[in-house]
C-alpha cells in the first residue's frame, strides 16, 4: 500500500529540473534590463539564482529515490508544477520596481503560464522591457507546456474524455512516434519553427524587433500579452492582424496533425472532425459578427471583415489580442463574444474552453439519444475521426462539461460577492475558466485591465485560471479522499 510520501517522491526531481530551467530563463530579460541600465535587472537575476538553488536542492534530495511516475504521481506532478512554476514565475514581478504585490504578481504569473493574457499592468508601455519581455516568455513556456501536458499526460490520466487522443494503438501502423516523449520532442521544435515563423512575418510588415518577438511568443502560445496597452489595435496595421490571424488559427489546431501532415499525410488535417468544427464555428461566428456590423451601419464592409475576423478569431483560440472595442458594438455582439469564449480551439493544440472535440460528441450523443427515442431498437456505433467513442468517453466528456457549468457559476457568483456588476462577474469568470484574456464590461472590458479588481477576486480569478488550464478534474482528483488511500 502507498503511502502520500510514495506518491509524491517521484515527482520532486520533475518540479526540480523545471525549476533550474525556469531559472535559466530569468537570465534573458534581466540581461537586457540590464544592457539599458534597468533596475529590474537585479530582481531578475535574484529571483533566477533563488529559483535555481530551490530547485537544485530538491534533486538533491530526491537523489537515489524510484522516478518510475505511475498514474497517481502524474496526477500530482501535472497539478503541482503548474502551481510551484506560477509561485516562482512571480517573483521577478515582485521584485520589479512596478509596485506589484504578490497578489498582482500572482496573478500576472499565473495568467502567463495558463495562456490567459488577463493583466493587472496599467501603463505597459513604461514598463521595463525585462518585463514585458518575461511576461511573453512565460506565455510561450505555458503554451508548449500545454501541448505536452495534452499530448503525453491528460489523454492517459482520461481527464474529460482527453483518453481520445492516447497516441498509443492497438493499430501500430497509426502510431506516429513509438514513445510521448518523442512526440513531444518533435512538437517543441514544430513550436519554435512555429514561433520564428510567425515573429519574422511580424518584423517583415513594420514590427520592431522586440515587438516583433514578444507579440509572435504570445500569438504562437495563443496568449494575448502585448507590449501595447492598446493590443494589436495600437499598431492600426491590417497586415498585421491578418498574419495574426492566420497564427492564431495555426496555433488553435491540433499539433500531431501537423507532424502527420509532415510524414505524408497532409489531408489528415482537413479530414479532422475537430478541424472542421473549429472552421465552421469560426466562420458562422465572423459572418455573424460582420452582417451585423454592416446593418447597423457602424462600419464599412471592409472594416466590418477586418474586425469582426480579427477579434472573433481572438477571442474563439483564447488569443485575447484585441482591435477594438467590441463590448460597444450592441448585446447581441456581447453575447456571441460571451458564448465563443467557452468553447477554445482544438485538443492538442495551445487553446483552453470547451475544446471543439467535447461540443462535437455532446451533440453525437444527443442525436443518438434523439434517435433511440424513435427507433429505440436501432443499433448505433458510433466513431469519432474513425476511432470508436465508447460510452466511457461520453460520460467523461458530460461530467467534464457539468464540472464547467458549475465552476463558471460558483466562481461569478464569488466574483459578485466582491462587489464586481453581474456582467463582469460572468465574463471574469468566462474568461479566466477559459483562459481568455480580456472579459466585458467598462472593468474588464477590451480597453481595461484587472488592476481595479479586488484582491480577493484576483486570487478567486488565479484558481479559476489555474483550473481551467488544468482540465478541472485533474485538480477535483487530488482532493479527493480515496486518491491518497
Amino acid at each position: 500500500m502507498k503511502t502520500a510520501s510514495n506518491i509524491i517522491q517521484p515527482i520532486i526531481s520533475i518540479i526540480g529540473i523545471f525549476l533550474i530551467g525556469l531559472s535559466f530563463t530569468m537570465i534573458i530579460p534581466g540581461f537586457l534590463d540590464l544592457a539599458e541600465n534597468n533596475m529590474n535587472s537585479s530582481g531578475f537575476f535574484l529571483s533566477s539564482l533563488f529559483t535555481f538553488f530551490i530547485g537544485f536542492s530538491l534533486i538533491l534530495v530526491n537523489r537515489g529515490s524510484n522516478k518510475k511516475i505511475e498514474l497517481k504521481s502524474a496526477f500530482i506532478l501535472v497539478v503541482i508544477s503548474w502551481l510551484i512554476l506560477s509561485i516562482f514565475a512571480s517573483l521577478p514581478f515582485i521584485a520589479s520596481t512596478g509596485n506589484l504585490n504578490i497578489t498582482d504578481s500572482f496573478f500576472e504569473a499565473v495568467s502567463g503560464l495558463t495562456t490567459t493574457g488577463s493583466t493587472i499592468i496599467n501603463d505597459i508601455e513604461n514598463t521595463s522591457r525585462g518585463i514585458i519581455l518575461w511576461r511573453a516568455i512565460l506565455q510561450w513556456l505555458g503554451g508548449i507546456g500545454i501541448i505536452v501536458s495534452a499530448i503525453s499526460i491528460l489523454p492517459n490520466l482520461g481527464v474529460g474524455g482527453m483518453q481520445l487522443f492516447r497516441l498509443e494503438s492497438s493499430d501500430t501502423s497509426e502510431k506516429l512516434l513509438p514513445r510521448a516523449a518523442s512526440i513531444a520532442s518533435e512538437i517543441s521544435v514544430l513550436y519554435i519553427a512555429l514561433s520564428v515563423v510567425c515573429g519574422i512575418s511580424y518584423w517583415l510588415i513594420g514590427l520592431s524587433p522586440f515587438n516583433a518577438l514578444v507579440h509572435a511568443m504570445s500569438t504562437i502560445a495563443t496568449g494575448g500579452f502585448s507590449s501595447k496597452s492598446g493590443s494589436i489595435g495600437s499598431f492600426n496595421n491590417i497586415n498585421l492582424e491578418f498574419i495574426a490571424v492566420f497564427f492564431m488559427i495555426i496555433s488553435s489546431l491540433p499539433f500531431v496533425l501537423y507532424l502527420k501532415a509532415v510524414r505524408g499525410r497532409p489531408s489528415v488535417i482537413i479530414k479532422d472532425q475537430q478541424v472542421r468544427g473549429f472552421f465552421q464555428i469560426l466562420i458562422l461566428s465572423s459572418i455573424t459578427v460582420m452582417s451585423y456590423l454592416i446593418i447597423k451601419g457602424n462600419f464599412s464592409s471592409l472594416e466590418a471583415i477586418r474586425y469582426s475576423l480579427f477579434n472573433v478569431t481572438s477571442i474563439l483560440t483564447g488569443t485575447g489580442f484585441v482591435t477594438a472595442e467590441y463590448d460597444m458594438w450592441g448585446t447581441p455582439i456581447i453575447l456571441i463574444f460571451l458564448f465563443i469564449t467557452f468553447i477554445g480551439g482544438c485538443a492538442g493544440s495551445t487553446t483552453c474552453g470547451i475544446k471543439i472535440f467535447r461540443l462535437q460528441i455532446i451533440y453525437y450523443n444527443s442525436k443518438e439519444t434523439i434517435g433511440k427515442l424513435i427507433s429505440p431498437n436501432r443499433v448505433i456505433n458510433k466513431k469519432y475521426n474513425g476511432e470508436h467513442l465508447s460510452s466511457e468517453i461520453t460520460q467523461s466528456v458530460i461530467t467534464f462539461l457539468f464540472i464547467f457549468i458549475v465552476t463558471f457559476v460558483v466562481l461569478s457568483l464569488l466574483l459578485s460577492f466582491t462587489g464586481l456588476d453581474l456582467l463582469t462577474s460572468f465574463s471574469a469568470a468566462a474568461t479566466s475558466i477559459s483562459n481568455v484574456g480580456p472579459g466585458l464590461g467598462s472593468m474588464i472590458g477590451p480597453s481595461y485591465n484587472f488592476y481595479e479588481i479586488s484582491d480577493a477576486g484576483k486570487w478567486l480569478l488565479s484558481i479559476g485560471m489555474l483550473a481551467g488550464r488544468l482540465e478541472f478534474l485533474t485538480l477535483i482528483v487530488i482532493f479527493n479522499k480515496s486518491f491518497w488511500k
